[in-house]
């Protein structure tokens, strides 16, 4: 689960391009991995155990960083309102997301997640007050043409995992706003505090108004956490690939995890994508793509 935004608050450095590359690329590996391996766990688990024990390790991640940071008092913090809707709005992301793939195919998903872009941009002259010349507009238009060529009105995928997603999608593009407004003004390890532990509260939620919970072995819970520290370590790399190179160098590359998620879809779980869905995550990508581009033009 990831379309990969800057970190508040990094400057990239002159040199190591190639480097930070390399590494942003290892991160959307771990991403499309952990998907993977959410997709098959949430098929014998309640999506919440499964993000609670991801968010038990990100939230050991996040202490660590806090301490090296030199400042645990989260409470006394500037901006704690906005700080508090970033947070949530990445847990509402989180649920929906992993309650989306207990019917969603694994790239189907993805690539409705991966309209969060399209969103951001449609979102951002109303909430950040950005202009959005005529190209952007046509790109997230092109963008959202092929998510209605994957979801198909009337179709075979679900209409509740489809909801879930767009849902997602959106919650994310706001994610990614907050980030934006927030980037200077709060350090970076207080922002993944609070998000971690936003998370870890409202994904475990749903565990209290279920009527029965069978939690995993200790085996299966350790099976689970690691998985949650695979996608912390990927949030590492990509801190470390934003140190090296600029986001918008970067962000293009962030759909080599769609195509990751499709060729995992196909091979592991055996739910290849059809023609037209194929063809809206080319729409998707390339919009996505163009406007990240347009982006680090102006």
């Amino acid at each position: 689960m990831s379309v990969a935004g800057a970190p508040p608050g990094l400057a990239p450095r002159a040199s190591g391009t190639a480097g930070g590359i390399a590494l942003f690329l290892c991160a959307l590996v771990l991403f499309a991995a952990y998907d993977a391996f959410a997709k098959h766990m949430v098929a014998s688990h309640p999506p919440a155990v499964v993000n609670v024990s991801r968010y038990l390790a990100i939230a050991v991640l996040a202490l660590a960083l806090l301490l090296r940071h030199g400042d645990l008092r989260l409470w006394r913090q500037p901006h704690r309102g906005l700080l508090v809707a970033r947070s949530v709005a990445l847990a509402v992301v989180a649920t929906c997301f992993m309650t989306a793939l207990v019917t969603m195919p694994l790239a189907e998903a993805t690539a409705i997640y991966f309209t969060a872009p399209l969103f951001m941009v449609a979102l951002s002259p109303r909430l950040l007050g950005e202009r959005v010349g005529r190209s952007q507009w046509i790109a997230v238009l092109a963008g959202f043409a092929g998510m209605l060529c994957i979801v198909r009105p009337g179709g075979e995928l679900p209409l509740a995992g489809t909801l879930l997603m767009a849902v997602a999608a959106v919650c994310y593009a706001l994610f990614q706003l907050l980030t934006r407004r927030l980037s200077g003004l709060v350090p970076a390890p207080v922002q993944f505090a609070y998000m971690a532990l936003a998370c870890l509260v409202i994904t475990a939620a749903p565990l209290l108004f279920a009527s029965h919970v069978v939690l995993p072995s200790g085996a299966e819970g350790a099976l689970m956490i690691a998985g949650g520290a695979l996608s912390g370590g990927a949030q590492l790399l990509l801190l470390a690939a934003f140190r090296r190179v600029a986001a918008a160098t970067l962000a293009p590359l962030n759909y080599v995890q769609l195509l990751l998620a499709v060729l995992i879809s196909t091979l592991w779980f055996q739910r290849p994508p059809d023609g037209p869905a194929l063809a809206g995550m080319a729409l998707i990508a390339v919009a996505g793509a163009y406007l990240a581009r347009a982006r680090q033009a102006a």
